[in-house]
């Protein structure tokens, strides 16, 4: 019996493991898109006031939430790092409400660091032309508990005015499901 469990636990995490190194492997690289335009500068699209209007799929494709964000943004040089406050507040179809404030350090030119209260660690992020790629780990409250789900975060700027968002949620290299947002500075 202790054997077979032994073996069944060894299954389980090759094919974590090859779940995992197939998903890095995949998708996308910021670099591709350094020849789009316009050029997106976080400090200059969030700035201000933006609104965004978004949707939660799950793995399946079925909208689970419909929501909004009121984004207020401000950004300032602290100690010679050009750094911003993006103050989201969400209403979601159901009419529950949530609040995270990102803290977003440039700390090169196209490189990020942003720290929220329900993002664990720090959130890395790298751009190039119109696209930003974010990783992060969120804190997802479920059922009166937290877990840890992955974020691959992508960001799309369209004009001065739009930019598109398309965030894959996954745990333990499973996709749970998608978030996709759209974003309209006023």
């Amino acid at each position: 019996m202790k054997t077979a469990i032994i073996r069944i636990f060894k299954k389980v995490c090759l094919l974590g493991f090859i779940a995992l190194f197939l998903s890095s492997c995949a998708g996308p690289k910021v670099e591709q898109y350094a020849n789009e335009k316009p050029t997106l500068l976080l400090s200059d699209y969030f700035n201000g006031k933006v609104k965004a209007y978004g949707i939660f799929t799950d793995r399946s494709g079925k909208v689970v939430k419909r929501f909004t964000v009121d984004l207020i943004c401000d950004w300032k040089e602290v100690d010679g790092v050009k750094t911003g406050t993006l103050d989201e507040s969400f209403l979601y179809s159901d009419g529950t409400t949530q609040k995270r404030i990102w803290t977003i350090k440039q700390t090169s030119t196209n490189q990020y660091i942003g720290t929220a209260a329900d993002v664990k660690g720090s959130a890395i992020g790298e751009s190039a032309g119109n696209a930003l790629n974010w990783s992060y780990t969120l804190l997802l409250p479920v059922d009166g508990k937290e877990i840890e789900v992955q974020f691959n975060d992508w960001m799309y700027l369209i004009d001065s005015k739009v930019m598109l968002n398309k965030a894959q949620m996954s745990k333990f290299g499973v996709n749970l499901g998608e978030v996709t947002l759209s974003f309209f500075k006023e």
